[in-house]
């Protein structure tokens, strides 16, 4: 691809950008409507003194088209750092063109920055573009089953 694709990391400029980008990636995958409080959260968390993740915008001849967001977790058999890819996301007309492939070297260089042991992330099932992407790159398919508790959940958990 000729033209030039920049990373660009999140901040108060161009938050409203990352934002617009993560609304597509949730009706992408079909997840509730991001609200007001929800992208007061996002901004904090991304922007605070101490960050809940990193996040870097994709642009391509100055466009905004996809974005990546990662934080580290810690893996206790190795005793080392985990980089974990919670998004990567790239505006659908523009998929196919290497710009995932770009955007996923990008966190695999952070990974060895930040020399971690490992890099994970999960795929929806029926994500079959992403699960080809991951496989094209080599990715191990974990045998395991995710969980989760909604907010909603834990606050009604009584012991």
């Amino acid at each position: 691809m000729a033209e030039e694709i920049v990373f660009e990391k999140v901040d108060d400029g161009n938050f409203d950008e990352f934002f617009s980008l993560v609304e597509k990636l949730a009706e992408y995958e079909k997840q509730n409507q991001l609200d007001k409080q929800v992208k007061l959260r996002l901004k904090q968390d991304a922007l605070s003194e101490k960050p809940r993740f990193e996040a870097y915008l994709t642009k391509l001849n100055n466009r905004y088209i996809g974005y990546f967001i990662f934080f580290m977790t810690y893996s206790s058999y190795l005793a080392l750092p985990t980089l974990y890819l919670e998004d990567i996301f790239v505006l659908e007309e523009l998929r196919g063109k290497g710009i995932g492939q770009k955007m996923f070297q990008f966190c695999i260089q952070q990974a060895k920055e930040k020399d971690c042991g490992r890099m994970e992330w999960c795929v929806y099932n029926w994500n079959k573009p992403a699960i080809n992407f991951y496989k094209k790159n080599i990715a191990t398919r974990l045998n395991k089953t995710y969980y989760r508790l909604t907010r909603e959940q834990i606050e009604d958990f009584s012991d």
